[in-house]
């Protein structure tokens, strides 16, 4: 399922998708990527996205709320750090 959400007046697309075992969890701006430990950084690097990752989350909350634990270069670049919170990252993200 995805949705839009608004995060501090910027619009992001919100995706959870259910798996046999776990869920998805993915949010999307125009420039910037906020996912669960699901995704692979390698190919966030490898495609120059900006992409950081949480772990041990299951909502779109969660994901907002959970400390960043692995990031691309790209969103290093913009000033995302290991433990700053997602929410904070995204926008970083979005608007560097």
């Amino acid at each position: 399922m995805t949705e839009s959400c608004v995060i501090e007046g910027v619009t992001f697309k919100c995706a959870v998708l259910p798996t046999a075992n776990s869920v998805i969890l993915l949010i999307q701006g125009q420039k910037s990527n906020l996912g669960c430990g699901y995704f692979s950084m390698a190919a966030a690097e490898k495609m120059k996205d900006r992409f950081a990752i949480v772990r041990g989350v299951s909502t779109i909350e969660e994901v907002l709320a959970a400390p960043v634990a692995d990031l691309s270069p790209e969103a290093a670049a913009c000033g995302v750090t290991v433990g700053m919170k997602g929410q904070e990252a995204l926008l970083l993200m979005e608007k560097n």
